[in-house]
């Protein structure tokens, strides 16, 4: 009798064991920038996105000539002009170095919704991937290491990033 107790207690703990281990969460982790730099689609939305900052670049760079031209214009000519033509032609360049200001700060926002609106697809596409990969690896948790908030993580951690190019046909 005593026998077969100890056999259904070790049987007991064999069988709890086998459970705990089989809900131990499964962690893993991924350069989610590194991925981003890895994907194809990302070169043609960097080329995108720079022709767009080049071409805001040269629209500023145009209104500072402008301006420049009209202050050393007026800075050549200041002394011969009455009061009246002075004060109109400082309020002129006051008016140009404020639509400048402006619309440097409307083409740094136009430039960020570019970026966004050319990155999120591919972000989404690696998320995605990232994702299926995750459940089919049965992973619980998966951590980004670009972002710099894990601080450690061990040799059962599973790196994500092999299957996750292989999902996206990375080479």
């Amino acid at each position: 009798m005593k026998r077969f107790t100890m056999f259904m207690l070790a049987a007991a703990l064999l069988f709890t064991g086998s459970v705990f281990a089989q809900s131990t969460p499964k962690f893993a982790h991924i350069n989610g920038q590194e991925l981003l730099t890895l994907m194809p689609d990302r070169d043609s939305a960097e080329a995108k996105l720079n022709a767009y900052g080049e071409d805001l670049s040269a629209q500023v760079d145009e209104l500072h000539v402008e301006y420049n031209n009209k202050l050393q214009t007026y800075m050549q000519r200041r002394e011969t002009f009455t009061q009246a033509i002075r004060e109109a032609r400082e309020k002129e360049l006051t008016s140009l170095q404020q639509r400048i200001q402006e619309f440097e700060q409307t083409a740094q926002q136009d430039f960020q919704r570019m970026q966004g609106e050319l990155m999120r697809p591919i972000m989404e596409k690696a998320d995605a991937a990232i994702k299926k990969v995750a459940k089919e690896q049965g992973v619980m948790y998966v951590f980004d290491l670009s972002v710099g908030s894990v601080v450690y993580f061990s040799d059962e951690s599973i790196d994500l990033m092999p299957f996750v190019k292989k999902e996206l046909g990375i080479q």
